[in-house]
């Protein structure tokens, strides 16, 4: 059913795009690959970046559409508006302070590709590389990459694989691992932008919006976290009973106004209990398609995103300009300039140790 090779599809949007690809990818170890659930879901990939690039899946009247971002040509990926949409990003997932870090007395620089700091692993980052394939059947396929020492700054030889599943629970499962020679930070995220409306359809303000968290994580005038966790009590990051993001974007808040909407991390609440090892993170439900996304993480942390600075210069799939807020991302990670802020969670990998993450978006209708 499955095998390493762009396997046609019989939706006609994700044969598009995977023929787009096809076309316009000239280095042959890129590869595009399909997984396809036994309820009909299909989720396309690359291993270029290990991008998203459709998944589809259906209404509440079973009617199939993609519902993430993304663009019929890799060279949209390549921009710098487009290079992060659908992919892995790291090796550190946002943004550290004047791109350096401390360990041991000894400072180390990396790439500062936002301004004068770092996002999302510098200007070569996890989302640019062609990553090995190592493992495929019929549920799901291991990628693996080598990053050396003193890539991007980083510290250290490191060895990355990450697995996606398509489950038959229409689950999306996404499982990090790593290990590193010399202790290095590391931070993995993915960056799918979601519309459960269906990509290129308008914007994701009226999508309704749970997110298990108290506290989130307020940011500098360059959006990074200033050291302090703030309740969301009686503020518009509170999504802890379901909300239009609509509704809380119109809360006057100066963090609101500079992000020009969401960009902030999340700290999310720990159970008592929790799903095998997971915890719910947050709810997305859109009325129209009656389309729900559920997501759950081993992660202390999650960005919520809606696609502000989208400037209406790329166009989609589906083509159609993609405008601010467009789509929304819901970032699972630990939190943004940790290695400087030693209150948060630390992100610090040494010898000896074994990174292991997993995020899971789970998908369901309601009648």
């Amino acid at each position: 059913m499955f095998e390493n090779k762009i396997i046609s599809s019989q939706t006609p949007l994700a044969k598009t795009s995977q023929a787009n690809f096809r076309a316009s990818i000239k280095n042959k170890k890129i590869k595009t690959f399909l997984l396809v659930n036994r309820n009909g879901l299909e989720l396309c990939i690359t291993n270029h970046g290990l991008r998203v690039i459709s998944m589809l899946t259906p209404d509440k009247n079973n009617n199939f559409d993609d519902v993430v971002l993304g663009f019929n040509s890799i060279e949209d990926y390549k921009t710098k508006e487009g290079k992060y949409f659908g992919s892995i990003v790291g090796q550190y997932a946002n943004r550290i302070k004047n791109g350096s870090f401390y360990y041991d007395k000894k400072e180390y620089h990396l790439d500062k590709n936002e301004g004068k700091n770092h996002i999302h692993g510098g200007e070569l980052g996890f989302n640019d590389i062609v990553w090995n394939v190592i493992q495929i059947n019929n549920k799901s396929i291991e990628f693996q990459s080598f990053f050396s020492d003193g890539q991007n700054g980083y510290p250290g030889n490191l060895d990355v694989r990450v697995t996606y599943t398509l489950t038959d629970q229409n689950e999306f499962k996404i499982d990090y691992k790593a290990t590193t020679d010399k202790t290095t930070i590391l931070n993995l995220s993915h960056h799918s932008y979601f519309n459960l409306k269906g990509e290129g359809r308008g914007t994701v303000k009226d999508h309704i919006l749970t997110i298990n968290a108290d506290y989130f994580t307020p940011t500098t005038d360059e959006m990074i976290p200033d050291g302090t966790i703030k309740s969301v009590l009686d503020s518009p990051f509170d999504f802890r009973e379901p909300k239009t993001i609509a509704e809380n974007m119109m809360i006057k808040s100066n963090q609101i106004e500079k992000a020009k909407g969401f960009d902030h991390n999340y700290v999310i609440k720990q159970p008592i209990k929790n799903r095998n090892g997971l915890t719910f993170t947050a709810r997305v439900y859109e009325k129209i398609s009656g389309r729900v996304l559920e997501v759950y993480t081993s992660e202390p942390g999650v960005q919520f995103y809606t696609g502000n600075f989208l400037s209406g210069s790329l166009i989609g799939k589906s083509n159609e300009y993609y405008y601010p807020y467009a789509g929304f991302c819901l970032e699972t990670q630990h939190y943004p300039n940790s290695p400087n802020i030693p209150e948060f969670p630390s992100t610090f990998l040494h010898p000896n140790e074994t990174y292991n993450s997993t995020t899971v978006y789970k998908f369901s209708t309601i009648k």
